[in-house]
């Protein structure tokens, strides 16, 4: 598993993002559980009667199946890789795990997605949209995407909120064709205003969009609130409020609002028929990969 400092100190995202795919890919190849193998990497299964010229015979080597090599007419997927790149983003300081989690699952995804010919952009956003590129399949848009996501990579956090509401409902109008829309953020924006953000995800949905959410998070310290018993001084990295207290003060308290929250969040986008996916910074990067090869599939 790529540890996330690891990450930062190599920087150098494309390579990374081939070796994590790759592996991926060898990975499902070598599972008994075959189902996602038609869905990645310009492969579909061979159907009997059909021409044999275009059967992938290296495949047919190392997986005992036939598969016959997919071509960009065969797939329509368009997909907007949206990031939030807010100051909580780049907690824990010690490896800004959450937004170097979300820039190398980006980048993979970005890999992924080109190699199946398929169309991406991407959205980086933190109180309003910072940059936003056009959606495209080509390998020379990959090589831009990787540039930006490793110049973020290299960048240092500043002191911005998040609006997660209000960008997703810009993306929502801006997109004018259906799309697969990946959204990579810790979800922490203004807890007693979160029929907004509700809004937001419906307004997606409203406009035909299919949506994955990637709830990004150190499972351990900021959902089960898990500190050795010392005291601290808490900071709020988007605001700079200060608390000083021990842990046990507290962490009834917010495990309790944590857990009301997402519950009602993840409640929220299964009514509407939003992916919610738990990606725990310390848990690696397939879990990610799976969920949008399933996602994928059922969007054919």
């Amino acid at each position: 598993m790529l540890q996330l400092r690891e990450i930062r100190e190599f920087g150098n995202i494309e390579m990374l993002a081939k070796q994590m795919v790759e592996g991926f890919i060898t990975g499902l190849h070598k599972s008994p559980y075959h189902g996602f193998s038609v869905e990645f990497a310009e492969h579909r299964l061979y159907n009997s009667g059909e021409s044999t010229r275009h059967i992938d015979w290296k495949v047919y080597a190392k997986t005992d199946r036939l598969y016959t090599k997919r071509y960009e007419e065969e797939t329509n997927l368009r997909c907007q890789l949206v990031i939030d790149n807010s100051s909580s983003m780049y907690y824990p300081q010690e490896n800004m795990g959450k937004i170097t989690f979300s820039i190398m699952t980006a980048a993979a995804l970005a890999y992924l997605l080109q190699k199946q010919r398929d169309a991406f952009g991407l959205c980086i956003f933190s109180d309003d949209i910072e940059q936003q590129t056009q959606v495209k399949s080509t390998s020379s848009h990959l090589h831009k995407l990787f540039i930006i996501l490793e110049a973020m990579l290299k960048s240092q956090p500043k002191m911005q909120q998040t609006s997660v509401a209000s960008v997703l409902h810009q993306v929502a109008e801006k997109i004018n064709k259906r799309s697969l829309v990946i959204i990579f953020s810790d979800m922490f924006e203004n807890f007693h205003d979160k029929e907004k953000i509700f809004g937001a995800l419906q307004h997606l949905k409203h406009n035909k969009h299919e949506v994955l959410l990637f709830h990004v998070t150190d499972h351990k310290t900021e959902l089960d609130f898990d500190f050795d018993e010392r005291p601290y001084e808490f900071i709020d990295v988007e605001k700079g409020d200060r608390l000083k207290l021990q842990p046990s003060q507290i962490k009834e308290a917010y495990r309790k609002q944590m857990e009301e929250y997402y519950h009602e969040l993840k409640i929220k986008c299964g009514q509407a028929k939003i992916d919610f996916i738990e990606a725990d910074i310390n848990e690696g990067f397939d879990h990610i990969l799976r969920s949008y090869l399933i996602k994928r599939a059922s969007m054919k």
